[in-house]
């Protein structure tokens, strides 16, 4: 079977593709399709003169998001995303659409289109989003796998919260067993792991009930913990600035075309290389006064502070040695400033805030 992401490798051959109608239109004597597999798109051009009459009719039945089976000659197309075209020979309909598909060109508010995710899915923007992610994932699973670190899988359900800073999604755990909670992190349960593997991670759903619509605060979403045992202050950073440099290596190399239809500019991506901007708290919080923040000496940085301080550099950016008082009892003391605790929050440049990994230095 052949899949359009690979049309390339079958240029001046017929080949025979599976897949769905996102789009088409005629011209007289002239039908073009524009075809989806899951893994590209493509125009397929017929000529009423190059196929049966009975497939040049159903042709003209078409409905978009029919699934279809085309057959056709590659040829090189400039004009075309992929950079080919198909000269369409044979045409079948495998199933005919609903006649009126919900989610047309015009502009769709997000209620409708959460209401209609599962098509929604298969727009490109959110087709490309997808494929971002994916790239994300594989290259966080090689990357920890290369670093001696164990996929640890952690409970949804969970007796209590992990840090008592969000609230929880409650629910009744059968007749003698009380109240259970949706999982806000795997945190804890790693940190067991961790004396059996030395190295763990894990990545699933947690869950956040707070109601909010802002980007920083989800209700549901997909995170990345890891815990690891004899890691000192230098190697958990170096671990963390490996971690992302090859994400962000990988999403470049392997999804330039999704991010194409993103419309997303890369080339402050190209620039997330190591070395990372590194900071003390103390040092952070100097530079935002005089970038005209009031920040206390002992405060934590808010989404403000963290939007402005990013502005300031390409790359992103290590927090660290925070206020021992302030920060968790977990954290180790710094031995050359006891009153320092040798935690960071890592930045993400361009505003998008704080992104956390590995935090926490077992013993």
């Amino acid at each position: 079977m052949a899949f359009i992401k690979d049309i390339g490798e079958h240029l001046g051959q017929e080949v025979e593709f599976k897949g769905w109608a996102y789009n088409f239109r005629s011209s007289g004597k002239i039908f073009f399709l524009q075809l989806r597999d899951g893994s590209g798109r493509v125009q397929v051009v017929y000529s009423n003169s190059s196929i049966p009459e009975n497939e040049w009719n159903a042709l003209q039945t078409l409905r978009i998001e029919s699934s279809v089976i085309v057959r056709g000659k590659v040829k090189i197309d400039t004009r075309s995303p992929s950079g080919f075209e198909l000269d369409g020979v044979s045409f079948s309909i495998v199933q005919l659409a609903e006649e009126d598909y919900p989610i047309s060109k015009k502009e769709h508010g997000p209620d409708f289109l959460l209401d209609e995710r599962h098509l929604w899915l298969r727009s490109e923007r959110q087709w490309a989003i997808l494929r971002v992610r994916n790239t994300i994932i594989n290259s966080t699973y090689t990357r920890l796998n290369e670093n001696g670190f164990v996929k640890f899988d952690t409970p949804i359900l969970t007796p209590t919260s992990c840090e008592g800073t969000t609230e929880l999604f409650e629910m009744d755990y059968f007749d003698e067993g009380g109240k259970a909670y949706l999982a806000q992190s795997g945190q804890l349960y790693l940190e067991a792991g961790i004396m059996s593997f030395g190295r763990a991670f894990d990545f699933g759903p947690v869950f956040r009930a707070e109601k909010s619509k802002t980007r920083r605060h989800l209700t549901e979403f997909w995170m990345m913990d890891a815990e690891a045992a004899f890691v000192e202050h230098e190697e958990n950073m170096k671990i963390q600035e490996e971690l992302i440099v090859r994400i962000v290596k990988d999403v470049l190399e392997k999804n330039a075309s999704e991010l194409k239809i993103l419309e997303r500019d890369i080339e402050p991506l190209k620039k997330v290389l190591a070395p990372f901007v590194r900071l003390t708290h103390a040092q952070a919080i100097e530079k935002l006064r005089e970038l005209g923040s009031d920040i206390g000496d002992r405060d934590d940085l808010g989404a403000d502070d963290e939007t402005l301080l990013t502005q300031q550099f390409d790359r992103p950016i290590f927090i660290e040695k925070y206020p021992a008082e302030v920060k968790a009892f977990y954290m180790k003391r710094d031995p050359n400033t006891p009153n320092l605790a040798l935690n960071n929050d890592l930045l993400a440049p361009e505003g998008y805030g704080e992104i956390r990994m590995i935090n926490r230095l077992a013993p």
